[in-house]
């Protein structure tokens, strides 16, 4: 089994690929036709740039369930190519802003330039790590995070941060990946283990 910081990087590695090459084989599932199999509509994906798009990698349509309202603080933790991002602005509404935090520069630029093309002028998008957000206490309202927790071996340290980033009364939403068995493989754990 990889170290932490092993798993990390090859978890950023394979995010990174992601953002470098969103048509290229990844041992998940990447994509438009990936997101409206998990309930994204066909209208609300039109309305983000195909560059988003074609790189969406998550679990769930969080920002579709979540409740986001206009003129909200929303953070959007594992942000990636910035879907879940634009479509928190749309609903939070040009009085919100929508705050993406990715540790991959690659998923990063393609979000930025997915915000700058739709005009997002209410969205920040920065390189931060999950468990050490530059952000200061109590500064958000809404946080959605679309499937981090299983590919970060310091979760209890995301748990705190995200406790002390949202106001009292503010709420999280947050999609997951969750065995309902034991995996029954005696090979060794890999990074691959973490994917699937």
């Amino acid at each position: 089994m990889e170290t932490a910081e092993e798993l990390r990087e090859g978890v950023r590695q394979a995010y990174t690929a992601v953002g470098e090459r969103p048509d290229g084989q990844h041992p998940f599932a990447v994509g438009r036709q990936f997101a409206e199999a998990l309930g994204y509509p066909a209208a609300l994906l039109n309305r983000v740039p195909t560059i988003s798009v074609e790189a969406f990698t998550g679990v769930s349509n969080v920002s579709v369930f979540a409740d986001i309202p206009s003129g909200a603080t929303v953070l959007d933790l594992g942000c990636g190519a910035g879907t879940d991002t634009l479509i928190a602005a749309q609903r939070a509404g040009p009085a919100g802003q929508v705050l993406g935090f990715d540790f991959s520069p690659a998923m990063l630029g393609r979000a930025r330039q997915a915000a700058t093309e739709a005009g997002h002028a209410n969205v920040g998008l920065y390189q931060a790590s999950a468990e050490a957000l530059p952000l200061t206490d109590g500064s958000v309202d809404v946080v959605i995070v679309n499937g981090i927790f299983n590919l970060n071996p310091a979760r209890a340290y995301i748990f705190e941060e995200l406790g002390r980033v949202v106001k009292p009364g503010g709420t999280v939403y947050a999609a997951e990946l969750i065995l309902r068995e034991p995996a029954t493989s005696t090979a060794p754990a890999s990074l691959d283990d973490w994917f699937s």
